[in-house]
């Protein structure tokens, strides 16, 4: 039977050199039976104060804590290591790198539920907290952190792995409508590899405006922005198909 490994990092900042500092994670081997996982762990590298203005980890708390590979769910994560089982987090990329750079080599199916959610949800942003509140989820994370035995907290590892949880339930249900004869997990594996095609920006200075209309409207800009910022896939992806026409 499968292992759905739910999981996310707080790290000392966001660039190439940073690690991580603290991981949560739920190996879910069945309805009703569900392992958790709250670390710490210490880094020689130094937190950025913009990273402990996020998660509230300073450097005491984890001088004497161990270091990432005597983690218990760094040694599970090595355990289930295999296609048969699946690896979840919300922008997957930026966990999984994370612990690559602690030596781990995937070989997990894995699920984005933040490129599911772009594909399956009708909401105009998708990051875990603002779905957290669009969707209610505040509302039954309680019962559901009493049952796991988790205290919630912001911008917590496990905290956010709860309502990854919560969201996950909502995103198969989902599936289950569009794709009635599909698997929902291997079907949000296969979502999970597919880019998404934007309506509208996020970001800059045509922010809640059509990318299509903008394309038309100002084509130089859209080239220059596509060629010199740092975009993610979904919106790489969604510049070279309007600019193709």
């Amino acid at each position: 039977m499968a292992k759905y490994l739910l999981f996310d990092t707080e790290t000392t900042g966001i660039d190439e050199n940073d690690r991580i500092i603290q991981i949560g994670g739920m190996i879910v081997h069945g309805k009703d039976e569900i392992e958790v996982y709250d670390e710490l762990c210490s880094t020689d590298v130094p937190i950025k104060l913009e990273a402990m203005e996020i998660h509230n980890i300073t450097p005491d708390i984890i001088a004497n804590q161990p270091s990432y590979e005597a983690l218990q769910f760094a040694q599970k994560l090595l355990e289930y290591n295999s296609p048969d089982n699946y690896l979840i987090a919300h922008n997957i990329g930026f966990d999984l790198k994370m612990i690559e750079k602690e030596g781990f080599e995937n070989q997990y199916t894995l699920i984005d539920t933040l490129r599911c959610a772009k594909h399956l949800l009708t909401q105009p942003y998708h990051r875990l907290q603002y779905l957290r509140y669009a969707l209610k989820l505040y509302e039954i994370e309680g019962s559901e952190a009493d049952k796991l035995n988790i205290t919630i907290k912001a911008h917590d590892a496990i905290g956010d792995v709860l309502v990854m949880k919560l969201l996950l339930s909502i995103l198969v249900k989902h599936t289950q409508e569009k794709f009635p004869t599909m698997n929902p997990m291997k079907q949000l594996a296969l979502l999970t590899k597919t880019p998404v095609l934007l309506k509208t920006f996020k970001f800059g200075k045509y922010k809640e405006r059509e990318i299509a209309e903008i394309i038309k409207a100002d084509k130089g800009y859209i080239t220059w922005m596509k060629n010199n910022m740092d975009l993610d896939e979904d919106m790489v992806y969604t510049l070279e198909y309007y600019l193709k026409g």
